[in-house]
């Protein structure tokens, strides 16, 4: 393929990881005892691509791979939530496909001006102490880490928008077809594969214009990839019409649509839709001398098959008009190209989880579990418990313990890895709150505290009598 036409690579993308979650209490004036006052980390920024019609190949891509959006700010004191970190927005040619590296799925078609699709999200920030507080727990120092954003391969496959392609044997004047009739300045050269990449012209007619594309030359054996045919048989897909091109030089009068069959044959085979696609055969170099039998035989096998065909000389322009209004006849009449089946990301269920070993190590995948250690500062105590209640709540120790898993033994969930403690059984009765013991002598005592403080309180709430206030 040319240096400057690429229209196949693979990028990484990362959308931005969340902020964490601040731990911050109330200090002002009078106020010595204030709560706590944490706010939330801001949301990590998405890696978007977006179609432009003004770029034509996937050779950037080359040279740079790995694109990640901004990171999420943290939350600061006072209730404040972090700022939200900035899209990375890539920019591909229009016609681009996107694929998922890891499946295959195609997750976008960025097929006019402006499309665009969130190739990575970025993850939510996390929450500030605020969030922790209880009855029991005034003043939390549990915290929020942010989330991690996604991240994964994608395959970048470019095919040229285009309403009319031309295909053919090599060397049988495409590029020179499409130097006629457009402004294209294509390569043209006396040998085969002198075009290497699909090369765009516009035609206008009658105040209607459309893009003809060049594709190179295909030879036989394309459907399976013989002379790059993969690469050349994808830029045919988008097409409204076909404009197959024949050399009248190599008609044979006894055989005269072997080429012809060969072509079909092969166009076929890479995609059934195209088997219905619309198709004007077109006969070049008929100026050529004692060609004008093989033309015959053309004409008439073709008519045969219920098709016509264009007789034109690139070198002498002849019937290049008569060819191009029938081409514009042919898409007005083309029915539209269906959509492509696009396969959004469908997130697994967050409840499951399954556990493998490893290497001698458990390890626990899940979107649910992985994502709440992530999230986990482990430095912190009361994260960790609060971590560990949640496992044990959601079913993930007794499945170890299922498993086989023995305490002392290595638990890997994410990137980090801890000693498998199961809790004791007897942890698992609820036996009620454990009795107060008080000694006799004390009851009288207790219940006059008691008293003693509702009289005070009363007094300090201005009241007196059955609840007369003071004049």
């Amino acid at each position: 393929m040319s240096t400057n036409f690429v229209d196949q690579t693979r990028i990484f993308v990362k959308g931005g990881d969340g902020g964490n979650g601040c731990v911050s209490f109330e200090r002002q004036l009078y106020v010595p005892k204030g709560g706590p006052d944490g706010g939330d980390g801001g949301r990590g920024g998405h890696v978007v691509l977006e179609a432009d019609e003004n770029l034509h190949t996937l050779l950037d891509f080359k040279r740079r791979a790995h694109f990640k959006a901004e990171k999420g700010a943290f939350g600061r004191g006072g209730r404040k939530t972090g700022g939200t970190g900035k899209d990375r927005l890539v920019k591909v040619p229009v016609g681009t496909l996107v694929f998922d590296d890891q499946d295959g799925r195609c997750i976008a078609d960025l097929a006019f001006h402006g499309a665009r699709v969130t190739a990575a999200r970025g993850g939510r920030g996390g929450r500030g102490n605020t969030h922790f507080v209880t009855a029991e727990r005034r003043g939390p120092r549990e915290h929020e880490l942010g989330e991690p954003g996604e991240e994964r391969w994608l395959r970048l496959e470019l095919r040229v928008v285009a309403q009319v392609g031309i295909i053919g044997f090599p060397n049988v004047g495409k590029s020179t077809l499409l130097s006629r009739i457009s402004n294209a300045d294509p390569k043209i050269a006396d040998y085969p594969f002198t075009t290497l990449a699909p090369v765009l012209g516009v035609v206008e007619r009658d105040h209607q214009r459309a893009i003809f594309a060049d594709i190179p030359g295909l030879i036989e054996g394309a459907a399976q990839g013989a002379g790059l045919g993969h690469d050349f048989l994808r830029h045919v897909d988008r097409t409204l019409v076909l404009l197959h091109v024949m050399d009248l030089g190599e008609v044979d009068a006894e055989d005269p649509l072997q080429n012809y069959d060969t072509i079909r044959a092969e166009i076929e085979a890479f995609s059934s839709k195209l088997r219905r696609r619309p198709e004007l055969v077109v006969v070049n170099k008929i100026d050529l001398p004692g060609r004008e039998e093989a033309l015959k035989a053309l004409e008439r096998a073709l008519l045969l098959r219920g098709k016509a065909l264009f007789p034109i000389s690139c070198l002498t322009e002849t019937g290049l008009d008569r060819m191009v209004d029938a081409v514009f006849r042919e898409m007005a009449e083309a029915p539209p190209l269906p959509s492509r089946l696009i396969e959004p990301d469908m997130p697994p269920e967050p409840e499951d989880f399954q556990i493998l070993v490893e290497d001698g190590v458990w390890v626990v995948q899940g979107l649910r579990v992985e994502k709440a250690v992530a999230m986990t500062n482990l430095d912190e105590d009361e994260s960790v418990s609060r971590l560990q209640r949640r496992l044990i709540s959601w079913g993930v120790e007794d499945r170890l313990s299922q498993a086989g898993a023995r305490p002392g033994d290595t638990v890997r969930i994410g990137n980090s890895e801890f000693e498998f403690e199961p809790e004791p059984v007897w942890a698992d009765h609820d036996f009620g709150p454990a009795p107060v013991q008080v000694r006799p002598s004390q009851q009288a005592r207790l219940e006059e505290k008691k008293r003693l403080r509702r009289v005070s309180l009363a007094q300090q709430a201005g009241l007196r009598g059955r609840g007369r206030r003071k004049r």
